[in-house]
């Protein structure tokens, strides 16, 4: 017994006569007839009574008829079910981020691309960059978005997208160097500086990079990620040397109540984000489409603030 079979005996159930049985599925009346006679030898028992061009069920074909429409229902859901997976609609979604982007801009791009799909279960986390890696290295997530730290990717484990892009400097609005178009590491000299903590490739990159300009840096705040440092900035303690998502970031919230200024650097300093995919976790459609949109959502914002954006695949 097959499915074809089920289609059809089902169809002259639910009709008046074979020919509108046969309008139904869109089959010739000999191809409804034929299928409804394999099935009644495929099971050794008349399913029908012929009168005239009347097929009037027997009692056996009323039980057949509900074990029947159950199987077709459960597989035609399961073939919806499939074909919502592959268009990406459906499924679960499991996305680690480093904080910064995990605040406001991740979860917003998440939430616009899946919208009120009941059909998609969403683990969202914000972790550190190097805890992110480590997700990754054990296959414990889809994807994550992270700091390139400064080591290359596992290949035995996880595989990782970059994207490079100018840094900026955050100031209020209401300070001297506001005034000016861009910021050289010369302006910044002796001035107090809110930067990420001193294990941070970054802050080490910041100073090394202001050292090597003949600058000394007077750092006043370490911060775990740069959006805190923003209500600093806007009281005047300090200024900043930030990534640029945490200035689209920060342009989007108004967290300093519009206090806080960026400023390009007169000489690039580039930040460098990560895509981290397990490589033996193999991304489900709606992972996928998730992910490329995240990394298309990311360089769309970068060109917009002009900061440059390098992909690499």
């Amino acid at each position: 017994m097959n499915l074809s079979q089920m289609t059809a005996f089902r169809a002259v159930m639910n009709s008046a006569s074979l020919s509108e049985a046969a309008e139904k599925l869109g089959r010739t009346q000999p191809a409804v007839s034929a299928a409804i006679r394999s099935l009644e030898e495929t099971l050794g028992l008349k399913l029908f009574e012929r009168r005239g061009r009347q097929l009037v069920p027997v009692p056996e074909a009323q039980y057949l008829m509900a074990e029947a429409s159950e199987i077709l229902d459960r597989v035609s859901s399961v073939a919806g079910t499939m074909k919502s997976l592959k268009a990406g609609q459906s499924g679960s979604l499991n996305v680690a981020c480093m904080p910064g982007p995990s605040t406001f801009l991740m979860p917003r791009y998440i939430s616009q691309a899946v919208g009120a799909n009941p059909d998609v279960h969403i683990v969202f986390s914000s972790r550190s960059s190097p805890q992110i890696r480590e997700l990754g290295a054990t296959q414990g997530l889809d994807f994550g978005f992270a700091d390139l730290i400064g080591r290359e990717p596992s290949t035995v484990t996880f595989r990782q997208e970059t994207i490079s892009a100018n840094c900026f400097c955050a100031l209020p609005i209401d300070h001297p160097l506001a005034d000016k178009d861009t910021i050289s590491w010369k302006d910044l000299d002796h001035v107090p500086l809110g930067l990420l903590q001193s294990s941070h490739i970054v802050r080490q990159k910041t100073v090394q990079t202001m050292l090597a300009a003949g600058v000394t840096p007077n750092v006043v705040l370490d911060s775990q990620f740069f959006l805190p440092i923003m209500q600093f900035i806007s009281v005047g303690r300090c200024l900043s040397i930030v990534d640029p998502l945490t200035m689209v970031t920060e342009q989007e919230i108004n967290s300093a109540a519009g206090r806080v200024v960026f400023r390009k650097l007169s000489e690039a300093f580039r930040y460098d984000y990560s895509i981290i995919t397990p490589i033996y976790r193999p991304l489900s459609q709606l992972a996928r489409r998730i992910k490329e949109g995240w990394q298309q959502e990311v360089m769309g914002l970068l060109t917009r603030i002009e900061a440059d954006p390098v992909y690499c695949p």
